[in-house]
């Protein structure tokens, strides 16, 4: 039996079944149209052999689009309605049994699943989008590849260029595990109930080999958060408070990182800002 997708009808039946009333603090904007889930789908390259940790399946229209792959599923739900709801949906499919597993859980507060997962595809709301992907994608190394559809100004930020307007902190740490690329725009149409805002869907690559291990990665998001605390103030200024306590000593830092102490934060890449750390690192190691 092929698996079927939910349809617009369907899933307000179940929306009223479950008194489920969508609301915008869990961004519970439910996508009503097949060709934009399969879309979604095809956009993350998913195939049979792929294991995809879905976060925030909803009534479960995109994990039937995943599920029809013959992927398998991990489905990540905070509203314990759905979460209790989808397996019974999915069965109602034609999803083979074992195939999704469901985990009920807050996304920010899991730190492991079953099913090493190798794709991550996932309708995040405004609020949690970034601190969702950037917490799967360091408790999950083994996530490859994945896609995920957000608001459009959370989308541009996190694909965004140094040098562009609105390159920032999430944009420096979301590169730290690989290129993110704007993949298409979503209708609002698409949506139940029709959102006031635009949504884009945003692909990513992890990079074959890490940057650095995670003492690294916390100390380049500590130089990261620093940089872009205050716009357009320049790096020996910025940093300071976490290179040494003064302009000074924070340009001897950048300037042993290659990095000109007069560049703004808006201006340099994440491999910039690795520089940084390492260089404070080994500032610190003799100093020590």
């Amino acid at each position: 039996m092929p698996v079927t997708l939910l349809g617009a009808t369907e899933i307000r039946a179940l929306a009223a079944e479950l008194e489920v009333t969508p609301t915008k603090k869990l961004g519970q904007n439910f996508v009503v149209d097949a060709n934009t889930v399969r879309r979604i789908v095809h956009v993350a390259e998913v195939s049979a052999s792929d294991r995809v940790v879905e976060v925030g399946p909803g009534l479960g229209s995109l994990t039937l689009a995943i599920l029809e792959t013959d992927a398998a599923v991990t489905a990540v739900e905070i509203d314990h309605r759905l979460a209790e709801r989808l397996p019974v949906t999915a069965a109602a499919h034609g999803v083979p049994a074992g195939a999704l597993t469901v985990v009920d859980a807050d996304a920010l507060r899991v730190t492991e699943v079953p099913g090493d997962p190798n794709v991550l595809v996932a309708n995040l709301p405004y609020n949690v989008s970034v601190p969702v992907l950037l917490h799967f994608m360091e408790h999950f190394p083994g996530i490859e590849r994945g896609v995920v559809m957000v608001q459009a100004e959370v989308g541009e930020r996190l694909a965004a260029p140094p040098g562009s307007k609105v390159y920032g902190a999430p944009s420096v740490k979301a590169a730290w595990y690989g290129p993110w690329r704007l993949a298409g725009t979503v209708s609002r149409q698409v949506f139940w109930p029709v959102p006031n805002v635009d949504s884009v869907l945003v692909g990513f690559h992890r990079d074959p080999q890490p940057r650095g291990d995670d003492s690294l990665r916390r100390q380049t998001f500590q130089i990261v958060d620093a940089a872009f605390q205050q716009r357009r103030k320049m790096l020996r200024q910025a940093l300071a408070p976490v290179l040494g306590g003064s302009s000074a000593a924070a340009s001897e830092t950048l300037a042993a990182a290659g990095v000109d102490p007069t560049a703004r934060g808006e201006q340099l890449t994440i491999d910039d800002f690795v520089a940084i750390a390492r260089a404070a690192g080994a500032v610190a190691s003799l100093e020590g």
